[in-house]
């Protein structure tokens, strides 16, 4: 079962500002991107269910974390459906991130009180979300659906909304800023933040202090 409550993963994404997403089916590989990003200060980490046999490669990660990395929230994206999700809420998931809005993920999540973040591209749709108990709504992708200017535009009639953009989302200053000026919770960010080249040369350090980098800007903005 989950680690971490939905209210302490809610937490924990803000508090990190940036949540790595990451798949590779090598998983001392991603023994290492984790180690990496957890050293640089994230506190959740998104593993995407894209690859064959992705789920037991998540089942060695979660069990690495729990005992390594014992403040990591483990979460699992690109669920499309009840039957994933079960499976990986049943291999320790902490939180469950889909692209897409499925009411039948949300009641597998809700009666587990696990955190969901359903991937919405209209107000429509991230109010549906919210109505079936979506505590972090994620917008997917975040910057063909609207970008920053989505986000604020939400914001104005729903300040309540607490939104997590994925997808044209870079850890540069610039791009950080218009994210989270406009009011994002949090930013997920897969291959501006991991790419292929640290994987290629297994350069962690440097993927460690790209994360501490991005947090001290995030930190920033946010304390202006």
């Amino acid at each position: 079962m989950s680690k971490f409550s939905r209210i302490e993963v809610t937490m924990k994404l803000k508090d990190s500002g940036i949540v790595p997403v990451f798949y590779h089916a090598d998983v001392e590989i991603c023994k290492q991107v984790l180690k990496a990003c957890y050293d640089g200060g994230a506190r959740v980490f998104e593993f995407t269910n894209r690859g064959d046999f992705a789920h037991e490669t998540f089942a060695t990660l979660t069990k690495y974390a729990r005992v390594e990395l014992p403040e990591m929230a483990m979460g699992v994206g690109s669920v499309l459906d009840a039957g994933t999700t079960s499976l990986y809420l049943q291999l320790g998931a902490d939180f469950i991130v889909s692209p897409i809005l499925n009411e039948d993920v949300a009641k597998v999540c809700n009666r587990r009180k696990v955190l969901w973040s359903p991937g919405c591209g209209s107000l429509t749709e991230i109010s549906k979300a919210e109505e079936l108990g979506a505590e972090v709504v994620k917008i997917f992708p975040g910057q063909q659906v609207g970008g920053p200017d989505f986000v604020k535009a939400v914001k104005g009639p729903c300040p309540w909304s607490s939104i997590m953009p994925t997808g044209g989302v870079e850890p540069t200053r610039e791009n950080l800023s218009a994210w989270f000026k406009a009011g994002v919770h949090c930013v997920g960010m897969g291959s501006q933040l991991i790419s292929k080249d640290m994987i290629a040369n297994g350069n962690y350090q440097a993927l460690r202090d790209k994360v501490i980098e991005a947090r001290a800007i995030i930190d920033e903005i946010r304390a202006v």
